[in-house]
């Protein structure tokens, strides 16, 4: 008797090991749950006391002593690398270089040298990597694409994206650390400029500015990508609580994705300014919010809002997505190539090459 595919028993879950311990690696571990495809067998840390406590945390998992270790690992499927920013590229070259997949949270590294010398890596050696930039694998991103698609906003005018969130200056935490790749662009400001990547592709021009913290990092940015007569406008900071919102015009109206966007959950689409400027008002303040929720809920004439909610967190759309690419062989994912991690850094630094204003 011939056996189909429709017989054949699923495909065991991925095994990912997980190296850190800080909040993202919880997250990670929380929601790998939530994925089908996927499971997290492993931590590795630099120290014994944090990898036993978040072992026990996430249900008995095997303790890996160090990296190498870790990469040598023939009963591990993948790794999750939740480390600092600066640690990023020395981890990813000793883990590519024994062929072990990798998923690196954002900023995949701090420099488009340092992505580019990945990438090369991940070629050489025929093995899967990718920056794990969460937002652009969600169920509203998703809907974003087809509504596009679509033309549901007629021929596109610009794009208009905030990413801010309002943190007091402290010279030892690591968003203010250039030892450790802080500053608001490489926290904050790479998600705006992922999406607008993942959504219109790379631009043909690239200006902006940016204001300094006292330890020299950024704390503020303004980024303006040029595309064929019309711009993408992103701003990013410490220094305030922005909208949050990523906003995109077009002729027959706007559709918004709504704070936070990077947590994609809610997409507003508007036909008439009076509906685009009550469902989507300025600002972040608690009155913003409540005159955006009331008129969500009114039949306003030109008024679409598309719910797009999820369990958990949210990482398990890349895991999932990660988890498919490498157990098809592939190298890289389409959503998240290396090209654009490149592309995105080259951005940033193109920002940061000028002096601070």
């Amino acid at each position: 008797m011939n056996t189909t595919a429709h017989n054949l028993p699923p495909a065991p879950p991925l095994k990912w090991a997980v190296l850190g311990t800080g909040a993202i690696a919880s997250t990670f571990a929380e929601d790998i749950r939530l994925t089908g495809n996927a499971e997290l067998v492993a931590v590795c840390s630099r120290t014994s006391e944090a990898a036993t406590t978040f072992s026990r945390r996430f249900g008995g998992l095997r303790i890996v002593a160090d990296i190498k270790t870790l990469a040598a690992d023939p009963l591990i499927g993948a790794v999750y690398l939740a480390t600092p920013n600066t640690a990023h590229f020395d981890q990813a070259r000793v883990l590519l270089s024994a062929g072990k997949p990798v998923l690196v949270e954002k900023p995949m590294v701090v420099t488009a040298e340092q992505a580019r010398a990945l990438a090369q890596l991940a070629a050489d050696k025929q093995t899967f990597a990718m920056e794990g930039l969460w937002t652009l694998f969600l169920p509203a991103i998703d809907r974003v694409r087809s509504l596009l698609a679509d033309n549901a906003i007629g021929a596109i005018t610009g794009i208009r994206a905030e990413l801010a969130y309002a943190k007091a200056f402290d010279g030892n935490n690591r968003f203010f650390s250039k030892a450790l790749g802080g500053g608001s662009l490489l926290d904050l400001g790479i998600y705006p400029v992922a999406l607008t990547l993942a959504l219109f592709g790379s631009p043909q021009t690239v200006r902006g500015n940016w204001h300094a913290a006292p330890s020299g990092v950024d704390m503020s940015a303004t980024i303006r990508l040029g595309y064929d007569g019309i711009e993408a406008s992103i701003s990013c900071g410490f220094d305030r609580n922005g909208a949050n919102r990523f906003v995109i015009d077009g002729e027959t109206g706007s559709l918004a994705i709504d704070a936070p966007f990077l947590r994609a959950s809610r997409i507003i689409v508007t036909r008439n300014r009076i509906a685009h400027r009550l469902a989507t008002p300025p600002g972040s303040g608690r009155l913003s919010r409540a005159v955006a929720k009331t008129a969500r809920k009114l039949p306003l004439p030109g008024l679409t809002v598309h719910e797009h909610g999820f369990a958990g967190n949210g990482l398990q759309f890349e895991i999932e997505a990660a988890s498919k690419a490498i157990a098809e062989g592939k190298r890289e994912q389409p959503l998240m190539p290396l090209g654009s991690s490149i592309a995105a850094l080259g951005i940033i630094e193109t920002i940061l090459g000028q002096p601070a204003s």
